[in-house]
C-alpha cells in the first residue's frame, strides 16, 4: 500500500511544496526516510514511532519506507513529522489517503503525541493557497497561518485530533487570523533636546528612506535620535506587512500569530558575525538585515564592527536583497531597509577636547574613522556631525516637535511618492528611483544645475553621491509639498554630504 501527504520545504523565504511518499512493503521490519534529510528529519521515524504508541497504533511488521520529493531538494526541519506521520497512517489505511491529497501539512510531533509549533507557517499558507490546497498546522500556528484569507487553515493540538478530523469523528473549525499587533512608542522625538540639524535629517531619512550616518561625541544623543525613529515612519502597508511577516515568520519571531504594520527595528551588536548579519550558518537562515527588511537597521558604533561585515551590507543598500551561498544552499532574502549608523569621531571620543583627547590625536579621527571603507560611506545619503549638547541646556524645557507632527510631515511626502510610484513595481520611495526614473522625478532648473556642477567639482562626488543628492533633494521638496526641486532643497542636500570637519 502506497500513500502521498503534501507538505513544504524552505528555500529562503519562499516555501516549496514537497511530497511526503509512503510505501508499506513484505520484508524485514523497519523504518526508512529517504530524499535527502538532514539530522532532524532522520529523527522524526523515533517521534513518529512514539507518537503511534501513544494512540495505540502499532507499527506494521513490515517494511516502511517514506519518500521526500524532489528529491534533490533539501529537508531540514522537525515541521516533517506531521506529514510523515500522516503518510504512515493513509498507507496503514486508517486516514483515508484521498484527504492527504486536498492540504498540505506541517508540524513537530511530541512524544505523546501533542503538536509543537514551527517555524514558517505563513509562507507555508501561501504555497498551500497558491496550490489550492488546505493547511493543517500546529494550534499555536493557526493564527499566524489564517492570515492568508485565501486557504482553509485548520489548527489542531494533537495527532488524535488530525486522524477524528480525518476520518470524519470530529472535524476541526477554520482557525482565525491573530489580532493586529498596536504599534507601542514609548518614546518621543519631543523628548531630544537641542540637536536641530539631526532632528532634520531623521525626518528626511524617514520620509524618502535616506541612509544616515551620524557622527558625534559620546553622550551627543545619537543613539537617543535612532530609537526615536520607528515613532515617525509610516504604518507599513499591506504589502509591505506581509512582506516583512514572512521573513519573520521563516525566523520563528512571529508571537501568537500577530502580524504589525509597525516597521521593524533592528539593533545587532557591534560583535555580530557575518551570518548574524547578513544571514547564512548553516541552514542559511535570515540574518540581521534581512530582519530589517521595511524598516530600519541601527548599528550603532559602526566603526567597531568587523570591516567585513560592513563592507557586506554593500550589495543589500543597492539591490535590496542578500544572496546567500552555501556549499549546499544558494537562497535570496530580501533586504531593503533604512540603515542609520552611529559612531564617535574617535577611538576616545574626545578628539575635539584638548584637555581630555588622547595622544594620538587628531590622527586618532581619521584612522578610526578610516575602518568605514570610501565605498560604503558613499552610500549613505545623509551625513552629519551631531554636536555635544550643552550640561546646562539640559535643565531647560524640551522645545522640539513631538514624534507626531513630524510623523504627520513624513506620511504626506509618503503619500507623494506612493502615488508618484504607482506604475513603477520596483520602486515605492525616492531612495528606490534611478536612471531614467530619477531624471523623470528629479528635474533641475538652471540654476540648480549650476550649484550641482559647482558641488562636484569641490566635493569630488562620485556619479553615486550624485544621483543619492537628487534623491535628497526630491524627498526634500516633497517635505516642503513642492512639485519642483528648487535652490534651497538642493542647497539642504547637498550640506549632508559635506566631508566630515569642514568648514564650509
Amino acid at each position: 500500500m502506497a500513500a502521498i501527504a503534501y507538505t513544504v520545504a524552505f528555500d529562503g523565504v519562499e516555501a516549496r511544496l514537497v511530497e511526503v511518499q509512503c510505501s508499506v512493503s513484505p520484508g524485514l521490519p523497519g523504518f526508512g526516510i529517504v530524499g535527502l534529510p538532514d539530522k532532524s528529519v532522520s529523527e522524526a521515524r523515533e517521534r513518529v514511532k512514539a507518537a503511534f504508541g501513544a494512540l495505540s497504533i502499532a507499527m506494521p511488521s513490515r517494511r516502511v519506507t517514506v519518500n521526500l520529493s524532489p528529491a534533490d531538494l533539501p529537508k531540514e526541519g522537525s515541521h516533517f513529522d506531521l506529514p510523515i506521520a500522516l503518510a504512515v497512517l493513509a498507507a496503514l489505511e486508517i486516514v483515508p489517503a484521498e484527504s492527504l491529497e486536498r492540504m498540505v501539512a506541517l508540524g513537530e510531533l511530541a512524544l505523546d503525541g501533542r503538536l509543537s509549533p514551527v517555524a514558517g507557517a505563513l509562507p507555508a499558507a501561501m504555497a498551500a493557497a497558491e496550490d489550492g490546497r488546505a493547511l493543517l498546522v500546529p494550534r499555536a500556528c493557526g493564527a499566524e497561518a489564517a492570515w492568508v484569507g485565501t486557504v482553509p487553515v485548520l489548527a489542531p493540538q494533537s495527532l488524535r485530533e488530525v486522524v477524528d478530523h480525518l476520518t470524519d469523528r470530529a472535524p476541526l473549525p477554520r482557525a482565525a487570523p491573530g489580532e493586529l499587533a498596536e504599534p507601542v512608542f514609548g518614546a518621543d522625538l519631543a523628548e531630544v533636546k537641542g540637536q536641530e540639524r539631526a532632528r532634520r535629517a531623521l525626518e528626511i531619512a524617514a520620509a524618502g528612506r535616506h541612509h544616515l550616518l551620524m557622527i558625534g561625541p559620546p553622550g551627543a544623543s545619537k543613539s537617543m535620535l535612532a530609537t526615536r525613529l520607528p515613532g515617525i515612519l509610516p504604518p507599513l502597508s499591506p504589502q509591505e506587512a506581509l512582506e516583512t511577516s514572512v521573513i519573520h515568520s521563516v525566523a520563528g519571531l512571529l508571537a501568537e500569530g500577530g502580524i504589525s504594520r509597525t516597521a521593524p527595528f533592528r539593533q545587532p551588536h557591534h560583535t555580530a558575525s557575518m551570518a548574524a548579519m547578513v544571514g547564512g550558518g548553516r541552514n542559511a537562515r535570515p540574518g540581521q538585515a534581512s530582519l530589517a527588511h521595511n524598516g530600519v537597521l541601527f548599528l550603532d558604533e559602526l566603526p567597531e564592527f568587523e570591516r567585513r561585515v560592513i563592507d557586506a551590507l554593500r550589495e543589500p543598500i543597492e539591490t535590496g536583497e542578500i544572496h546567500v551561498s552555501r556549499a549546499n544552499a544558494h537562497i535570496r532574502y530580501p533586504a531593503r531597509f533604512l540603515l542609520v549608523a552611529a559612531a564617535n569621531p574617535c577611538r576616545c571620543g574626545e578628539i575635539a577636547d584638548a584637555a581630555r583627547a588622547c595622544s594620538k590625536a587628531p590622527r586618532c579621527g581619521a584612522d578610526y574613522l578610516g575602518r568605514i571603507s570610501g565605498p560604503m560611506m558613499d552610500r549613505f545619503d545623509l551625513r552629519i556631525e551631531v554636536p555635544q549638547v550643552a550640561i546646562e541646556d539640559l535643565g531647560l524645557p524640551a522645545t522640539g516637535e513631538s514624534s507626531a507632527s513630524v510623523a504627520a510631515r513624513v506620511a504626506a511626502a509618503r503619500a507623494l511618492q506612493t502615488a508618484r510610484f504607482a506604475d513603477h513595481p520596483a520602486a515605492r520611495v525616492n531612495a528606490d528611483a534611478s536612471g531614467r526614473l530619477l531624471e523623470e522625478i528629479a528635474p533641475l532648473d538652471g540654476e540648480c544645475r549650476s550649484l550641482l556642477a559647482l558641488a562636484a567639482e569641490r566635493l569630488g562626488l562620485t556619479p553615486r553621491g550624485y544621483h543619492r543628492i537628487l534623491r535628497s533633494a526630491r524627498t526634500i521638496a516633497d517635505l516642503d509639498a513642492s512639485p519642483a526641486i528648487r535652490q534651497p532643497h538642493l542647497a539642504e542636500a547637498l550640506s549632508y554630504r559635506l566631508p566630515f570637519g569642514r568648514p564650509d
